[in-house]
């Protein structure tokens, strides 16, 4: 059910995560981006249907944000969140990184996978090249998490 994603899941995974963004969950993302960060994401396949997504992206020295995560409205409380950012944190864990951080608008749901809220100027100033491209910077509202792997 979990796997890595594949050049043709990248529309199912933008159409999931800005289905979330259009209500405020999360930022969006654009087709370029899931095509070029295409490696960095697991999905949760359901007969050749994406129910869920997380990325994984290495950002500093030990250090990788987990973003992305998203899950199909019509398969919420079954797990599927949890199994994909665990996933992608098995991921991070495979290639050295021993510290995971993520931005959100849910901390209740990462707070219950060990995440806690950290300030955002405690992150190194390498992650802030993606907040750069983003219609709210600087004024981000979303909130900073991290935990150790």
């Amino acid at each position: 059910m979990i796997r890595k994603a594949v050049m043709a899941d990248a529309k199912n995974i933008q159409e999931l995560v800005n289905t979330h963004a259009k209500v405020g969950l999360m930022l969006p993302v654009s087709i370029n981006e899931i095509y070029e960060k295409i490696l960095e994401f697991v999905v949760w396949d359901e007969g050749g249907e994406i129910l869920g997504c997380c990325a994984m992206h290495p950002t500093w020295e030990n250090l990788a944000e987990i973003r992305s995560v998203a899950v199909s409205q019509f398969s919420t409380k079954k797990g599927i969140g949890t199994a994909v950012v665990e996933s992608a944190m098995q991921m991070a864990r495979e290639v050295g990184i021993t510290d995971a951080f993520l931005l959100t608008y849910q901390p209740g749901f990462f707070g219950k996978l060990g995440f806690t809220e950290i300030e955002k100027e405690n992150l190194p100033k390498k992650i802030w090249s993606d907040c750069l491209k983003c219609a709210k910077f600087p004024d981000c509202d979303e909130i900073a998490m991290k935990r150790k792997l």
